[in-house]
């Protein structure tokens, strides 16, 4: 069989290209060995987040008395692991339904298996032989084994996270990134007795160390011990022991940095020094014709931007011409409260000695934040001097994750901070923080 395109691998990379390919008219095939969706839809990204959200319903609940709500006896409250466990499921199921069915709109040959790459730019899968034009791996990556002397049984990993008929008491994550921090935090909104142990403090790799420092001392508030250590010297009877210290526990869970995963190939491909497969601009390979995007290029681990990358490579195989900067697309943390940036972070500015001003405006004194019970966080927006355009930002606040779409309209346009203390926001209305952290760079916040 011959097509246009062949992708290899179905997570937010691969099935958003192939269903881009399939709307411009490429006769596509789209091989995946396991989960259509990836880790992202199946056991990364959906379903954790909507753990987390049962994890917040069940915090909000024990402070219901708070915004006048009586009646609720908190020794009766427990968390149920396995109603929450079905409730993601359950969201899972129909969205990997959706793709599914987009996949079959566009006209893309969806096939089980496993791909091997051959000279020619050919495929076998299950026994079948493809030829293509263009070849994209978009195979993802996968947490890094916990290289620790430590038995297995004594170790979760994320995909089978949702296998365990219950959570044992005394849990300690192992790693770093939004995953590892996300874990963390919903782990003690639900009451479990949970460490963190990570290599080092720089605890959200791209992200601006403000964010970082911030979980750390949110950790320290919460009571939350943080231990910083490459390895785990041994799990045993229920205590887990680093040098001189030791901490309860009952399981490991590996949120350990993800590495690439490579398809099998006969043809060369030349590789970082991290693992990841090298790409040039147009996110080829040194391979003609083999192109690579999403998580197993290591420009990014966000799964928006693996989807971004396979729409924009797509596009430019059709000729059809997009812009695509990296640097404008948002990195999320689902954290509570949530953070989220966007652009260039403080440290890049200086890096690159750009003349840039910070400007900031707390949730405390936000309106709508008071009457919602949640005044903890901030805006922080960098501006070049000369002009003011908008350079980046950053947000610490109960919905961050989608207030940074803001952020994101402005960069996209090359706004300034005179559009943003320009633009009429709603009031009450927690996004009025933008027009006051715009107000404070053209001249001073109004309630400030």
């Amino acid at each position: 069989m011959k097509y246009d395109i062949v992708i290899i691998g179905a997570g937010p990379a691969g099935y958003v290209a192939a269903i881009r390919a399939g709307q411009v008219g490429l006769k596509t095939a789209l091989i995946e060995k396991k989960y259509i969706g990836g880790m992202c839809l199946n056991w990364g990204c959906i379903p954790t987040k909507a753990m987390i959200e049962s994890g917040k319903m069940f915090a909000r609940v024990i402070s219901a008395s708070e915004f006048g709500v009586d009646g609720i006896d908190k020794n009766q409250l427990r968390f149920n692991w396995d109603k929450a466990k079905k409730r993601s499921t359950g969201i899972v199921k129909k969205l990997s339904g959706g793709v599914d069915f987009l996949l079959k709109k566009n006209g893309v040959d969806v096939i089980m298996g496993e791909a091997v790459i051959h000279e020619g730019n050919t495929i076998t899968v299950e026994n079948r032989s493809l030829e293509c034009e263009h070849i994209i791996i978009a195979t993802g990556s996968y947490p890094a084994p916990l290289e620790a002397p430590i038995e297995a049984r004594h170790v979760v990993q994320l995909e089978k996270l949702f296998d365990l008929p219950e959570l044992p008491k005394n849990i300690v994550v192992f790693g770093k990134g939004a995953v590892a921090i996300e874990m963390v935090q919903f782990l003690h909104m639900i009451e479990k007795n949970v460490s963190l142990i990570t290599p080092d403090e720089n605890l959200i790799p791209g992200a601006d160390n403000y964010l970082s420092k911030y979980v750390i001392k949110k950790f320290n508030e919460l009571g939350i011990p943080v231990v910083y250590a490459d390895t785990i010297d041994k799990v045993d009877d229920g205590l887990l022991y680093i040098g001189d210290t030791m901490l309860q526990c009952d399981k490991v869970i590996n949120c350990n940095f993800r590495k690439a995963i490579l398809p099998p190939s006969d043809v060369k491909i030349a590789l970082d020094e991290n693992g990841y497969i090298q790409t040039d601009d147009n996110l080829q390979t040194s391979a003609s014709g083999i192109y690579a995007i999403g998580d197993v290029n290591g420009r990014s681990y966000l799964a928006h931007v693996a989807s971004a990358q396979g729409i924009w490579l797509i596009n430019k195989i059709k000729g059809i011409k997009t812009d695509f900067n990296i640097k404008n697309y948002p990195l999320n943390i689902y954290t509570f409260p949530e953070m989220a940036q966007i652009g260039q972070t403080e440290q890049d500015l200086q890096a690159a000695n750009v003349d840039y001003k910070l400007s900031e405006f707390p949730l405390s004194v936000n309106a709508k934040a008071m009457t919602e019970g949640h005044t903890e966080g901030l805006i922080r927006m960098f501006s070049e001097k000369k002009f003011g355009q908008v350079l980046g930002v950053q947000i610490i606040a109960d919905h961050a994750t989608d207030m940074i779409a803001e952020a994101a309209a402005y960069m996209q346009i090359e706004g300034t901070i005179f559009d943003i203390s320009q633009t009429i926001h709603a009031h009450p209305t927690v996004s009025e923080i933008f027009m006051e952290a715009g107000f404070e760079a053209v001249d001073r916040a109004i309630h400030k």
